[in-house]
């Protein structure tokens, strides 16, 4: 009898987890389910890629299943919050497949898609929705969604919707969610102002730590290498391009802060011959979706991602993970080096520390108690660096939304992506009146 057996979670799910080849449970999941199988709020705080979808997804069907109730137009039963679209859709399909032996309906709503093909998904109802906070937001207030009859909330990585300017409209779904519920905040790190802040959703809650806070993966190698900012790009072509002739570097996933700036690193690695996709905010859904499958399927062996990614990309073989940027935010940190080492594998992770991003570096190694070991650069490196190809004038595809590289990018891009959504920025900010000044602008934007 298996430890999912034990705690008498429905046969169907059961099941489930039989086909998925789950027998033993995370730390994660081996401390949370029993207390939400008691109804409890919860606080889970565990590294990413330890298992905690299934932590709040099994005990949740499992109460969703032993009470059937017919679904209601415009409405669901369990409500889950994701930051990114991309771990949006990965909870879904988690959902879906602990749900398949059972009737229970599971929609996934995120910006990038037209809002009525979502609204028509909705008219029936379902009992999980797994959303973004834009999109979900977007639903209600075209009446396309109530919360009135949400029986389960779920923050998922709480910190980062709670910092990253979801804070209000966090407070606005709170405000629409039935008080007689059940609350559950997931996160890889969970800083005190932010558990602070956390209390007014959540109430009364088991608190489940499995690992210090922000502690990194302990199978990631961590390497750091000192260089010039205007060096970082030569050093990345020639690092990729010797190790995936070799075959030490499987898949790799490369940071950049900026949107603009992992356009500028795929152009640059396509010229010297390294297949690369970058995946941001300002990329279309569309082409999101297609970037995420070259890299899943070798393809694009190399992906440049800004911080949307490090909460949102599950792919199994990642052997490295370069920090060409330094995060201004040290958990960033954690959450990028937990893209690789997943599933029992090692991984390695690799940073570029330019001269004014050394306090960065401290902040990081403070938060997590560790020192990646110094790599120094490669020999012959000015003299191979010269011979690299200039990179193409030819746009990387940034999506409909992009603008050209300036003084507004630079505005928009210095703490990284606004809203990590990538639709959300657009949604919440105040929208320009239509009118004579309207007009005005336009005939000034013509001329």
């Amino acid at each position: 009898m298996s430890y999912f057996s034990e705690l008498g979670l429905a046969e169907p799910i059961l099941r489930a987890l039989s086909d998925k080849g789950y027998a033993d449970p995370t730390p994660i999941q081996r401390q949370s389910i029993p207390a939400l199988l008691q109804g409890r709020d919860l606080l889970g705080i565990a590294q990413t890629g330890t298992g905690k979808t299934a932590a709040f997804a099994l005990p949740s069907l499992h109460r969703l299943a032993n009470d059937p109730q017919g679904r209601r137009s415009a409405a669901c039963r369990m409500l889950v919050l994701s930051p990114t679209r991309e771990l949006a859709a990965q909870i879904a399909d988690n959902m879906r497949g602990y749900a398949k032996f059972l009737n229970l309906s599971v929609q996934c709503i995120f910006g990038g898609v037209p809002s009525r093909k979502h609204a028509r998904a909705l008219e029936r109802g379902c009992d999980v929705l797994v959303a973004t906070p834009g999109r979900l937001l977007d639903l209600i207030d075209s009446r396309a969604l109530t919360l009135r009859h949400v029986e389960i909330f779920v923050l998922d990585e709480a910190d980062q919707m709670m910092d990253l300017g979801f804070i209000h409209p966090l407070k606005r779904v709170a405000g629409m969610l039935p008080k007689e519920r059940q609350s559950l905040f997931f996160s890889a790190t969970m800083p005190k102002a932010i558990a602070e802040l956390g209390k007014q959703f959540i109430h009364d809650p088991v608190r489940v730590e499995v690992t210090p806070q922000a502690t990194t993966v302990e199978r990631v190698e961590q390497f750091v290498t000192f260089v010039n900012q205007a060096e970082k790009q030569a050093l990345l072509t020639l690092s990729l391009r010797a190790g995936l002739a070799d075959g030490s570097v499987e898949r790799a996933l490369v940071f950049s802060r900026t949107k603009h700036g992992a356009d500028r690193i795929v152009r640059h690695l396509s010229s010297a011959g390294v297949p690369a996709a970058a995946i941001h905010g300002n990329k279309s859904q569309a082409q999101r979706t297609a970037a995420l499958g070259a890299f899943r399927q070798g393809s694009a062996p190399v992906l440049i991602a800004t911080d949307i990614a490090a909460r949102g990309i599950d792919v199994s073989g990642v052997s490295h993970v370069f920090n060409f940027d330094l995060p201004h935010v040290p958990e960033q940190y954690v959450h990028r080096i937990g893209r690789t080492a997943r599933a029992g594998a090692d991984g390695i992770a690799v940073s570029f520390v330019a001269p004014d991003e050394k306090p960065l570096l401290r902040d990081i190694e403070k938060l997590t108690r560790s020192r990646p070991a110094p790599l120094a650069l490669p020999e012959d490196f000015t003299k191979e660096a010269s011979r690299l190809p200039a990179p193409s004038r030819k746009s990387a595809g940034p999506g409909r939304n992009a603008r050209p590289h300036g003084k507004n990018d630079s505005r928009r891009d210095r703490h990284g992506e606004r809203g990590a959504e990538g639709d959300t920025e657009r949604r919440f900010r105040p929208r320009r009146k239509k009118g004579v000044g309207a007009h005005r602008q336009k005939v000034r934007k013509a001329v």
